[in-house]
């Protein structure tokens, strides 16, 4: 088995088992690497690639150095992610489509991998589909994919589905204390970010930080009856400044990337801009919404004096100071109003009025 691949995914043995027979066999042309984030699919993807060129080259040990680079400079290993919410439908055309038939570089394989594949337009996945059902023999796609649901059918059911779970909660916290974070900092952030590495390090970051003390501000002034001081617009200020820092990045690296000849226009680098700022957004307004009802489930933990079964293990004091005066039924019951609030933003609503109503029916709750 190979090193980099086994360590790729030390915790992911179904993968582990599936990726090292591929490699013993003959790989399939099509995979679709499925799981939540943080999983360890970009990881997997990267060392799988690597480990297809290694062996159809003729100097292995150079081309799986090559390969397992990020950005890597081997020739025949296509990389490619969105850089705003979406995948340009021009960039997977060009870049994959049409770039899978030319024959190899350098050995006699090419690996083309499609990070968020779920971020394809329906236009780019229909497009996709006589690629990924007759693709050149020399040719290896990897999909990535943390929300199978918005793959087409036609586009899973040509792939070779392989399964990441979620990493469990004890890798996660020895992750983030070897990279020092305390006890109690690593065990909140490795239960709330339910599975993704990514997410417990951004909990530990800076962002992370300031919206869990948003968050925990918001719940006490609903807890005092002091919704009138509208505390959720710290909420959506928080969201709101990453979608412009991720925005500015996006549009950066678009510029960028079309200064190096890649075609696009000043609208496709606007509008890719600015979808990426709607994403970062999205994302992080919904984590806003997790940590509320986590808090509150928590709440309801403590109150019934179950608190060695609290995600926020690193807020104890405070939720004990909380709880005092609290029915664990009806702090349940706000857990619940926040997921139907956080549901129902998928309508369009307005996320200022939907967070509103929410705090105040907390308050009407809980207060």
């Amino acid at each position: 088995m190979s090193t980099v691949l086994a360590e790729a995914t030390e915790h992911q043995g179904r993968a582990r088992v599936t990726l090292t027979a591929a490699l013993a066999a003959e790989p399939s042309h099509a995979y679709l690497f499925r799981g939540p984030r943080g999983s360890g699919k970009r990881a997997a993807a990267r060392a799988f690639a690597a480990e297809v060129l290694a062996a159809a080259s003729d100097e292995p040990e150079d081309a799986r150095r090559r390969a397992l680079l990020d950005p890597s400079p081997h020739p025949d290993l296509v990389w490619l992610a969105p850089t705003g919410a979406q995948h340009m439908v021009e960039e997977v055309r060009e870049r994959v489509i049409r770039a899978s038939v030319y024959r190899p570089f350098e050995g006699g394989k090419r690996v083309f991998v499609v990070e968020a594949a779920e971020a394809m337009r329906d236009e780019s996945q229909n497009a996709l589909l006589k690629t990924l059902e007759e693709p050149p023999e020399f040719v290896h796609l990897i999909l990535l994919s943390s929300e199978g649901e918005g793959l087409l059918e036609t586009v899973a059911s040509r792939c070779q589905v392989v399964d990441f779970a979620p990493l469990p909660a004890e890798v996660l916290e020895r992750e983030l204390a070897e990279a020092g974070a305390s006890p109690d900092e690593a065990a909140a952030a490795a239960r709330l970010a339910a599975g993704d590495l990514e997410r417990a390090q951004l909990l530990l970051g800076p962002q992370g930080r300031e919206l869990r003390t948003d968050v925990e501000r918001c719940l006490a002034a609903t807890l005092e009856g002091n919704c009138a001081s509208a505390p959720w617009k710290g909420l959506l200020d928080r969201a709101k400044a990453a979608g412009e820092e991720a925005e500015a990045a996006a549009r950066e690296a678009l510029e960028e990337e079309s200064k190096a000849g890649i075609k696009r226009s000043a609208k496709d680098i606007t509008d890719g801009a600015k979808r990426a700022g709607r994403r970062r957004r999205t994302e992080i307004l919904a984590l806003a919404f997790e940590l509320c009802a986590t808090w509150l489930r928590d709440l309801a933990a403590v109150a019934s004096g179950a608190e060695e079964v609290a995600f926020n293990r690193d807020r104890l004091d405070v939720l004990r100071s909380q709880a005092q005066g609290v029915d664990a039924a009806h702090a349940r019951d706000g857990a619940t109003l926040v997921q139907e609030t956080r549901r129902g933003l998928d309508l369009n609503v307005s996320e200022e009025l939907a967070l509103e109503a929410l705090f105040f029916r907390l308050e009407a709750l809980l207060a």
